[in-house]
């Protein structure tokens, strides 16, 4: 029975990846960025100044994320409700994806604004369903349990994004927009209703405190947890680094999925191709986070984070000089053998070298390095293409990022960081 429950608990959480990623894929990724250049453009923007304003309206929504995670992230394992935390930042991001229904006629402002809030639930959601993992999956199946997560994401995602394409594609061209507009309503829809399972299957860890936490609200434990961490964080040298090089890296990487569409119709390529690129990433990429679960318990997690970021410098010295409809469609296919891979291992791999008591503080950290790779990214983007008046600079400049995380990754003692993380979960007291 103990089996069959921790089984369903695990299908459970992997869920919760196939229910936010509709907003990853219609919102972030596909529909929206397209649907908002052509709102920014009906209000007078040129291309490159639409393309300007998706960039810095995603910049200010990681900044806006990054700023809250922490604290709530320490709050939320103080008061032993990840769950509770998980499900509020989903009903903002749901509720807000809902409301782009109403964008209409020139108001990218609008646009804007829904897309931040959405985002902050997306993005804040997020550390608390991270933060599950490890309390999930055991030592030996984290990196597969994260990498099947991801693959779920691609399939749901996807199959929603099939979905609305349909309504978008083959309906009269007088329904185009209403359609598109419906879009945004059937992801908050998808959002919710698959979020479901992991409420239900999955149990919320254990409440566990630091000594003298007894008597404190939970404001001042999570300040004072804050403290406690970045006063001990010579402790965690070698999570440390590798939040540093995850942190640089991702910049390269979160840009890449922000800003490709973006960046597409800026060089003029169809919406045939851009929407369906991106379609064929998300199941291309499914398969491939499976592998890339599989190559680390052949090769290691790091090794194998070193082979994605390889493969992601080839792709943005290939991006500088994509100019056909067809080398879009290339480089998406290059990018789905390492998407899933590179933020699933990268996921698991802080999960083993943080206690599991702290794993919502921690994985909020995570979060911040995460959110403002998407502040640093997608705002130098929009600053190079602004100055160049065109995006083909930004492009290149993104092997930068990985050559950098790669070299600090190298420094980092996965072993000893695991070690290290045991020791202090038996330091920690259990109410």
């Amino acid at each position: 029975m103990e089996e069959k429950t921790h089984k369903r608990a695990i299908w459970a959480w992997t869920m919760y990846d196939w229910a936010n990623s509709a907003f990853a894929t219609t919102i972030m990724a596909a529909v929206l960025p397209i649907y908002f250049s052509s709102v920014a453009q009906t209000a007078g923007l040129t291309p490159a100044e639409a393309t300007a304003k998706w960039a810095f309206t995603s910049a200010i929504a990681a900044l806006l994320a990054a700023l809250v995670s922490p604290v709530l992230g320490a709050m939320a394992d103080f008061r032993g409700s990840k769950k509770r935390f998980l499900t509020i930042f989903m009903v903002i991001g749901v509720s807000a994806t809902a409301l782009m229904v109403g964008i209409r006629g020139g108001n990218w402002q609008l646009a804007s604004v829904l897309f931040i809030f959405g985002q902050i639930g997306f993005a804040g959601s997020l550390v608390y369903y991270d933060a599950l993992l490890p309390h999930v999956a055991t030592e030996d199946e984290i990196d597969m349990v994260s990498s099947r997560g991801f693959a779920m994401g691609y399939i749901g995602g996807g199959i929603l994004l099939a979905i609305n394409l349909v309504m978008i594609m083959f309906t009269p061209d007088s329904m185009t927009e209403l359609m598109t507009r419906l879009s945004f309503v059937t992801v908050a829809i998808w959002w919710f209703l698959f979020t479901l399972p992991l409420l239900k299957y999955v149990s919320e860890p254990a409440r566990r405190l630091l000594a003298g936490e007894e008597n404190f609200n939970p404001l001042q434990a999570a300040f004072s947890r804050l403290g406690t961490t970045f006063r001990d964080i010579r402790k965690y040298r070698d999570l440390s680094m590798f939040l540093l090089s995850f942190w640089i890296y991702t910049n390269g990487i979160g840009t890449i999925i922000i800003m490709a569409t973006a960046f597409g119709k800026e060089l003029g390529f169809s919406t045939t191709t851009l929407i369906g690129t991106l379609l064929m990433v998300q199941f291309l990429a499914a398969p491939f986070a499976i592998l890339f679960g599989k190559l680390a318990a052949k090769m290691g997690t790091k090794r194998a984070i070193y082979l994605s970021l390889s493969i992601y410098s080839v792709i943005a010295i290939l991006g500088f000089f994509m100019y056909h409809d067809w080398q879009f469609w290339m480089l998406g296919a290059l990018v789905a053998t390492v998407q899933g891979g590179s933020q699933a291992l990268s996921r698991s791999l802080i999960g083993r070298m943080m206690p599991k008591s702290k794993s919502a503080e921690f994985y909020s950290f995570f979060s911040v390095f995460e959110k403002f790779a998407s502040i640093l990214g997608p705002l130098l983007f929009g600053v190079v293409s602004t100055i160049a008046g065109e995006s083909r600079l930004s492009i290149i400049s993104l092997i930068v990022f990985f050559s950098l995380g790669i070299v600090i990754l190298t420094r980092v003692n996965v072993d000893k960081g695991i070690q290290i993380a045991q020791a202090e979960e038996l330091e920690l007291h259990t109410v």
